[in-house]
C-alpha cells in the first residue's frame, strides 16, 4: 500500500516538473517571437512616441479644437462645426462635485488609486457584461480614455491599445488626478456636437452645469459611454436607463444618500435646446453624408439585409459606435467639406413646402406642426443631391427631425414603377402590351371603385390600376420585385414585405424621400443607380484631400426597360393621375402615390435635368381628407420644378426601341444572357 502511494506521488511530481518545463518553453517561445518577430521594436517605438506626446503637451493641449467648415456648390459657407472646447472649458474648481462623483462611479471606480491602468477594471467589466447581457462598466480607465480622445484615433487595434496604455501612464506621471479629471470632463464627447460637460449642459438644458441638479448631472454623464445609443434626442429611454445605473452606482459607492438617489431617479428629465443650436435640413443631411463617407473610408461595409436579429443587432452596435467616432471628427478635425447643395434651390423648395401647407396650423404638444412635408432634388447630370427639406419652417426649441432621410413612410402607388412596371418591361412586356383590369378575389380594388377590362400597360400605369399592378407583381413574384429596391439600398425592406400588397406600396416600414428620389433618378439615368450624397470632397485645414466621391453607377434596370418606363410615366403626368403637373414646355415624367385613408401623399418625377420627390402627411399617421399624390405633393413638385427649370432649354427623353424592333432586341438579349452576359 505504501509502495503504491510513493509511486503515485512520484508520478505527480514528474507531471508537475514536465508541466513547468512546458510552460517555460512557451514563455521562451513567446519572448523569442516578441523580439524576433519585430513586436519588441514596435512596442518600444510606441512607448517612445507616448512619452514624446505627453512631454510636449501643456494645459492648452486639452482645450484646443480645430473648426470644420461646410461649403455649398459655389464655395459659400453653409455652416461651421466645432466642439467649442475653448469657449466652454471649465477649470476643476468650477466643475460640480456631483459631476466628478458620477463619472468616476460609472467609468473608473479606482481612478484615485491606479496609475493610469486598472487590470481589475477590465476583468470586472467583462464579468459585468456576461452577467447583465450588456456592457455596463468601462474597461478603460479615465486616463486611458483621455489618452485616446486627445492623442489617438478610435481604431480598435492592439497597437492603439498598447500606445493608449503608455500615454496613460505618462499622463499620470506628469499631471495630477484633478488635472486629468479636468482634462477628461472638458474633452469627452456628449453627442450632437457637444464636447465637455459645460457644452453638454448648455446644449441639452440651456443652462450652465452649476445650475443642474443631481438627476440632470447623472443624465449627462451617461451619454459619453455611447453618444449614439444614449443620444437623448433619439433614444431618451436608453439615456434614462443609463442615468439610473449611474445614480445606483453613486449610492452604492456612498457618494449620495438613499433619499437623494430615489428622488433623482424619479425626476422627469425635460430637455431645453438653445434655439441657435438647432441644425437646419441642409446641415443635418450634410453631416450624415460626411460621417458615412468617413466610415466607408475606414472600411465599414453598409448592410441592409440580415439573416437573423442577432446579426442585425451586432451590425447596429458596430454601426452606432463607428458613426459616433466619425461624427466626433467633424467637430474637431478642421475639415473643409465641399458639397453639391444649391442654397437658392434649397430656399425655393423650403418656401414651396411652407406656402402649400400654410393653411394647416395645428401643432402637437411640442409646438411642431402636425401636418408635415419633405422633399429632395437630385441633379440628373451628376447624381448629387442639390436640395433637401425635412419639414416645414418653424422656430422652436428642440431637435429638427429631417424627414427627408430620417422618416420612412408607405409610398403608395409611387412604388409601382420601381417594383412592378419596369421589372415587367424587362420580361416580355411593352407599353402597348394588353393587360386586364378585373376583379380579383381577395385582391385590391381600384381608387375609382370600378374595373375597365382590357387596356394597355401604359394606360394601366397612367390610371394607377391596382388590380393590374397586383397581377403583374404576382406573376413577377414579390421576392423578385423587391430585389430591385434592395439593389438601390432601400434600408427598411423586411422579409414580411414579400407579399402582394407591396405592389401597392404597402411596405412594413416604408421608404424615405431620399430613397425614392434616387430610385426615380435611376429610371431617368437609363436604369443606372447612383448612391445619393451631397458630399463632393473633404480636405483638411491645409487643403490636403481626405476623400473625394465619384458617383459610380450600378446597373439596376435594363436600359430599354428604363426608357420605356419613362415614356409611360410621361403619359401618367400628361393624361393620368398626375395630369396637369408637368413642367411647362419641358418633357416630364412622374407618378402619384396615395396610401389608404389618405394618410400619405407622394409625387415623384423627373425631367432630363432634375429628379424630385415630395411627401406630405402627419408625423403620427392620420387621415387627411383631400390628400392624394396629385394634390399637395403634386402641387409642391410642380411649383418647385417650374422654378428649377426657369430659363432651361427643353430636353427630350431618350427614345426606346420601336415596337417592330423590340422582339429582335429581346431575342438578342436572351441569347446574350444565356452566354452569361447582360444586354440592355
Amino acid at each position: 500500500m505504501k509502495h503504491k502511494k510513493k509511486k503515485k506521488k512520484y508520478r505527480v511530481f514528474w507531471f508537475f516538473v514536465k508541466l513547468q518545463f512546458l510552460l517555460m518553453l512557451i514563455v521562451v517561445a513567446g519572448v523569442g517571437y516578441y523580439y524576433y518577430g519585430g513586436y519588441a521594436v514596435q512596442v518600444q517605438k510606441m512607448k517612445s512616441e507616448a512619452a514624446q506626446f505627453v512631454h510636449n503637451s501643456t494645459a492648452d493641449t486639452f482645450c484646443a479644437a480645430q473648426t470644420s467648415v461646410v461649403y455649398d456648390k459655389d464655395g459659400n459657407t453653409i455652416s461651421t462645426l466645432k466642439g467649442e472646447k475653448d469657449v466652454y472649458y471649465l477649470p476643476y474648481s468650477e466643475i460640480p462635485l456631483d459631476v466628478c462623483a458620477a463619472i468616476v462611479s460609472i467609468e473608473d471606480k479606482k481612478f484615485y488609486q491606479h496609475s493610469g491602468i486598472d487590470i481589475k477594471a477590465i476583468v470586472r467589466a467583462a464579468k459585468a457584461a456576461i452577467e447583465n447581457g450588456e456592457v455596463t462598466q468601462g474597461g478603460s480607465t479615465i486616463t486611458q480614455q483621455l489618452a485616446r480622445t486627445v492623442f489617438l484615433t478610435q481604431d480598435k487595434t492592439w497597437q492603439r491599445k498598447v500606445e493608449e496604455i503608455f500615454i496613460a501612464t505618462e499622463l499620470e506621471k506628469k499631471y495630477s488626478k484633478t488635472e486629468i479629471l479636468e482634462f477628461y470632463l472638458n474633452n469627452i464627447y456628449f453627442g450632437n456636437g457637444y464636447y465637455g460637460i459645460q457644452a453638454a449642459s448648455i446644449g441639452y438644458f440651456n443652462t450652465e452645469v452649476n445650475n443642474l441638479d443631481l438627476s440632470q448631472i447623472a443624465f449627462l454623464c451617461g451619454i459619453p459611454n455611447n453618444p449614439t445609443l444614449y443620444d437623448p434626442f433619439a433614444n431618451m429611454e436608453n439615456t434614462l436607463g443609463r442615468r439610473d445605473r449611474i445614480l445606483e452606482n453613486m449610492y452604492q459607492d456612498g457618494k449620495i444618500t438613499e433619499s437623494a438617489y430615489l428622488m433623482a431617479k424619479a425626476e422627469e428629465i425635460i430637455l431645453s435646446r438653445p434655439e441657435h443650436e438647432k441644425n437646419n435640413y441642409v446641415e443635418t443631411y450634410t453631416y450624415y453624408c460626411a460621417v458615412r463617407l468617413l466610415m466607408e473610408q475606414q472600411g465599414f461595409v453598409f448592410q441592409t439585409e440580415f439573416e437573423t436579429e442577432e446579426e442585425r443587432s451586432t451590425y447596429n452596435e458596430a454601426y452606432n459606435q463607428l458613426y459616433s467616432e466619425c461624427q466626433k471628427k467633424l467637430f474637431t478635425a478642421g475639415y473643409r467639406i465641399y458639397t453639391s447643395m444649391d442654397l437658392e434651390m434649397q430656399a425655393a423648395l423650403q418656401q414651396t413646402i411652407d406656402e402649400k401647407l400654410a393653411d394647416f396650423t395645428e401643432v402637437n404638444e411640442e409646438g411642431v406642426f402636425k401636418l408635415q412635408g419633405a422633399g429632395v432634388c437630385i441633379d440628373n447630370e451628376t447624381g448629387y443631391v442639390r436640395a433637401i427639406v425635412g419639414g416645414r419652417s418653424q422656430d422652436f426649441d428642440g431637435y429638427t427631425l429631417n424627414r427627408a432621410y430620417q422618416s420612412y413612410r408607405q409610398p403608395g402607388s409611387s412604388i409601382k414603377p420601381l417594383i412592378v412596371y419596369t421589372p415587367a418591361l424587362e420580361r416580355n412586356y411593352t407599353p402597348d402590351s394588353i393587360v386586364t383590369d378585373q376583379y380579383i378575389e381577395e385582391g385590391p380594388s381600384n381608387a375609382d371603385g370600378g374595373y375597365s377590362g382590357e387596356m394597355t400597360l401604359r394606360n394601366a400605369l397612367a390610371r394607377s390600376k391596382n388590380t393590374v399592378a397586383w397581377q403583374l407583381f404576382e406573376e413577377l413574384t414579390p421576392s423578385v420585385g423587391l430585389s430591385y429596391l434592395k439593389a438601390m439600398n432601400f434600408s427598411k425592406i423586411t422579409k414580411e414585405d414579400e407579399r402582394l400588397t407591396s405592389s401597392l406600396g404597402g411596405l412594413t416600414n416604408g421608404a424615405s424621400p431620399v430613397e425614392m428620389t434616387a430610385a426615380y433618378a435611376a429610371l431617368e439615368n437609363d436604369g443606372n443607380y447612383r448612391t445619393p450624397t451631397c458630399i463632393i470632397r473633404i480636405t483638411d485645414a491645409e487643403g490636403n484631400e481626405i476623400l473625394a466621391t465619384e458617383q459610380e453607377e450600378k446597373k439596376v434596370y435594363k436600359t430599354t426597360a428604363a426608357r420605356m418606363a419613362t415614356d409611360m410615366l410621361t403619359t401618367a403626368i400628361t393624361e393620368g393621375t398626375g395630369r396637369g403637373l408637368a413642367v411647362t414646355g419641358m418633357p416630364s415624367a412622374g407618378k402619384t402615390g396615395t396610401t389608404n385613408d389618405n394618410k400619405d401623399g407622394w409625387f415623384a418625377g423627373y425631367t432630363r435635368y432634375y429628379t424630385a420627390s415630395i411627401w406630405v402627411g402627419y408625423d403620427m399617421p392620420a387621415e387627411l381628407p383631400g390628400l392624394s399624390g396629385s394634390t399637395y405633393p403634386g402641387e409642391i413638385w410642380h411649383t418647385f420644378m417650374e422654378h428649377c427649370h426657369n430659363g432651361l432649354t427643353p430636353a427630350e427623353f431618350l427614345p426606346y426601341v420601336e415596337m417592330d424592333q423590340y422582339e429582335k432586341i429581346r431575342r438578342d438579349a436572351l441569347e446574350t444572357e444565356e452566354d452569361g452576359e447582360e444586354e440592355d
